[in-house]
């Protein structure tokens, strides 16, 4: 019996110093390991005779449960206490008020996108779509620009690779040609998208959004372009009345060729659009060049056409009152929160293009 009194003495004395989980496991190794001190007890008993046997396995057996439910007590106690730790050091304070929802903005860009489709959608045209990476023919050749046309310089085009086959898109009026090309007139098509060249200043960047306009078919005149035209610039910049004018200008791609001009106004440093004395270019526009109809396999002599190109950008710095075109790409969001659009606010000709906010 003395032997059980100094086991359970030990086992005091040790289990009073326990600091964690790791303690405890040690000593509960100590004493119920297959070597522990309560082990060896039990593989004593074979020694004894019967009745010394019995009362030495009642008095081992009792020493045995009071101390394996007190490590199972500890162990229980170190868990509560982690896990109360754990919740202490996760508590969310419901008092703290709720961050406020922000809501993403549309880009101006996307925004001007949108509107000039829903302004052309209204009559008729249909939005085409093709790749920026073009090959030099139906980004020049087809469109009927001369070989020693500037454009097709290095300083002014991006070119992938040393023969000059491949490029990045100047324009999106090879998108015109692969449309023409993959179908039969009539053709009545806008075509936004990326486009680029070597150029990079206040008002230019060497990516920037274009949008062309194409309406193939018989009997189509500058009447109808400049009709086609009137009717954008007044539902784009939302007035009543606009002054315009058509200024005779070249490109290889249209014969007659012009420029469009808008007469504005400066009201208190600011552009008013519509009437005025002053005069601000906005795009090109004119009748299909025939080479251009050849190139495709329309037949000039019994469809002819306009087209028309113009600077997304340009056009939402100017309805939008924004100065540097560079903004537009540095993905700065103070800009876009300022700049940009409710994202559920859909331009519809029916109830305004531009609820801006």
């Amino acid at each position: 019996m003395s032997d059980l009194n100094n086991i359970l003495s030990s086992f005091e004395r040790k289990f009073s110093s326990i600091k964690n989980k790791d303690d405890l496991q040690n000593l509960k190794s100590e004493f119920f390991g297959k070597n522990g001190s309560i082990s060896l007890q039990f593989k004593k008993m074979g020694s004894l005779n019967p009745e010394e046997r019995k009362n030495f396995a009642k008095e081992l057996n009792t020493i045995k449960d009071q101390l394996t439910s007190k490590i199972e007590k500890k162990f229980k106690d170190f868990e509560n206490l982690e896990i109360n730790q754990k919740l202490k050091n996760e508590k969310i304070d419901i008092t703290l008020p709720i961050r406020s929802i922000q809501h993403g903005k549309i880009h101006p860009v996307s925004q001007v996108i949108d509107e000039i489709s829903s302004i052309f959608s209204e009559v008729g045209f249909s939005v085409a779509e093709g790749p920026d990476v073009e090959s030099e023919h139906n980004n020049f050749t087809a469109l009927n620009t001369p070989d020693d046309h500037p454009a097709r310089d290095m300083h002014d085009t991006f070119y992938l690779d040393r023969d000059k086959k491949t490029l990045l898109r100047t324009h999106t009026s090879p998108v015109q040609i692969r449309t023409m090309l993959n179908g039969k007139p009539p053709f009545k098509i806008i075509v936004p998208g990326r486009t680029y060249r070597c150029d990079s200043d206040q008002t230019h960047a060497p990516m920037f959004h274009q949008l062309e306009g194409l309406h193939i078919d018989k009997n189509i005149t500058m009447g109808h372009l400049k009709g086609c035209l009137n009717y954008f610039i007044r539902e784009f910049f939302e007035v009543k009345k606009i002054k315009m004018r058509f200024r005779p200008s070249h490109f290889p791609f249209t014969e007659p060729s012009a420029e469009v001009d808008i007469g504005y106004k400066l009201e208190n440093g600011k552009i008013v659009i519509g009437e005025g004395d002053k005069w601000l270019e906005i795009l090109g526009c004119g009748m299909v060049h025939p080479n251009v109809l050849k190139n495709t396999k329309v037949d000039p002599n019994k469809y002819q056409g306009f087209a028309f190109g113009m600077g997304i950008d340009r056009l939402a710095m100017l309805k939008y009152g924004i100065n540097d075109l560079r903004a537009f790409f540095e993905t700065d969001y103070r800009w876009l929160n300022h700049f940009g659009f409710d994202p559920l606010d859909v331009p519809t000709n029916y109830r305004g293009l531009s609820r801006w906010y």
